[in-house]
């Protein structure tokens, strides 16, 4: 009993983020731009004061694609693949804001239309989260912007086995794999390029030596609680014997 009392007790650091973080205001670098890769998804609307000429740039060449978030909402969106009457442009490296302006250039000069308003949006910005979370699980963002603890959040938080200094992120950025482990006990995460989330990162919790133990000794323990009933069962045979 003293033993499972013992085993039993947890420690409320493992379980909290942010422990020694007092009242405070922290500055950071909140500009995160998402820049655009290849194989993304661009919806784009265009829109201007003569709505019959707009018409035809707003007929994408992908047909939809339904897409489902974390909280299991589904939603249809489209994409381009070469943008009408433009033909191919070439977007890769570019931020959405530098698409944008590049877009309504062309337009302009070209005079296809006139004061062109354009809103561009990723399709498939996501990120996925694993490990010791309520539930692992891809999340569809559609802001194009969240923060490593709204990820979590959407995840159903970590679990009192994860380890929440130990936290892994992946990246795929230029071509190369970025290998971060981000400690969320530490006030240093909130002032972290890693604490906004890019497209396609992957985020995973691992499990903590308590629960890899217990599951361990659960193994190591189950044979005993197969022979004990035939232990006890001897013993008093064996008492019954004697008297």
């Amino acid at each position: 009993m003293l033993l499972l009392l013992f085993s039993s007790c947890v420690d409320k650091k493992k379980t909290a983020c942010f422990n020694n973080l007092q009242d405070s205001v922290i500055k950071f670098s909140d500009k995160v731009i998402p820049v655009i890769h290849k194989n993304d998804l661009l919806s784009i609307s265009v829109s201007s004061l003569n709505s019959e000429a707009s018409t035809i740039f707003n007929a994408p060449s992908l047909p939809a694609t339904v897409t489902t978030t974390a909280t299991g909402s589904t939603y249809q969106t489209v994409g381009y693949l070469v943008f009408p009457v433009l033909g191919t442009i070439k977007a890769e490296g570019l931020s959405i804001k530098e698409l944008l302006v590049h877009l309504s250039k062309e337009l302009s000069d070209k005079k296809l239309l006139v004061d062109p308003i354009i809103t561009i949006r990723f399709i498939n910005f996501r990120v996925t989260v694993l490990g010791e979370v309520g539930h692992p699980t891809v999340i569809t963002i559609q802001n194009e912007r969240i923060s490593i603890l709204e990820a979590l959040g959407l995840a159903g938080d970590i679990t009192i086995y994860g380890m929440r200094d130990n936290v892994l992120l992946v990246r795929v950025e230029k071509g190369k794999k970025i290998i971060n482990r981000l400690n969320l006990n530490s006030g240093a995460l909130l002032t972290s390029p890693f604490y906004y989330l890019k497209s396609n990162d992957v985020i995973y919790v691992e499990a903590d030596k308590d629960k890899l133990r217990s599951i361990s000794n659960s193994w190591q323990l189950l044979p005993v609680f197969f022979a004990a009933p035939s232990f006890i069962t001897i013993m008093a045979d064996i008492i019954l014997l004697k008297h």
